[in-house]
């Protein structure tokens, strides 16, 4: 009986410095940072935006997976993102204006000073997996409660081999 109760004292412990985080290939920072790159990418308005789509969920779940190669992307795009918005406007993208972040990125991806670099492709590629994430099917991680697909007024789309009950057409392909 001591044996056991010692081995359970032993397993709580050496659990309890152990920092959980929701997050399967991010950082709770490099999350927060992309949250706010994605949200001015697509922002809230009287529709769901990013945030809502659960877009960062989508990118993150990606980069554990098939987008696996693309980390080191998001690591560096994300720090050097930091980097310039420190430099300009003294402050972490994360912790800047809304009309700020927009400025920069509108900057970062029009600007002659940003054509071809690295933070521009990075910017680029962040866009592309934003719309993924937010258009896409929700059994990806992202279009979390299908939520562009009720904006656009599209119904949830039929999958072959799959039928919901309630459809009076379902099977009958």
């Amino acid at each position: 009986m001591q044996l056991a109760a010692g081995a359970v004292a032993i397993g709580a412990s050496a659990s309890c410095g152990k920092v959980v985080s929701p997050w399967r290939s991010l950082s709770a920072d490099e999350a927060g940072t992309l949250s706010n790159l994605c949200g001015q990418i697509i922002p809230e308005d009287q529709d769901a935006g990013a945030a809502s789509a659960g877009v960062v969920n989508y990118i993150d779940v990606q980069l554990a997976g098939r987008l696996k190669r693309m980390k080191k992307v998001y690591r560096e795009g994300i720090a050097e993102l930091n980097d310039v918005s420190v430099k300009k406007y003294g402050s972490r993208f994360s912790g800047m204006a809304e009309q700020q972040q927009a400025e920069l990125l509108r900057a970062i991806d029009g600007d002659k000073e940003w054509k071809g670099s690295q933070l521009q492709r990075f910017f680029r590629i962040v866009i592309e997996h934003t719309m993924q994430g937010f258009y896409g099917d929700p059994r990806h991680g992202g279009n979390r409660n299908r939520v562009s697909w009720t904006m656009l007024r599209l119904p949830y789309p039929p999958i072959r081999g799959r039928f919901r009950a309630d459809d009076p057409v379902a099977g009958r392909e």
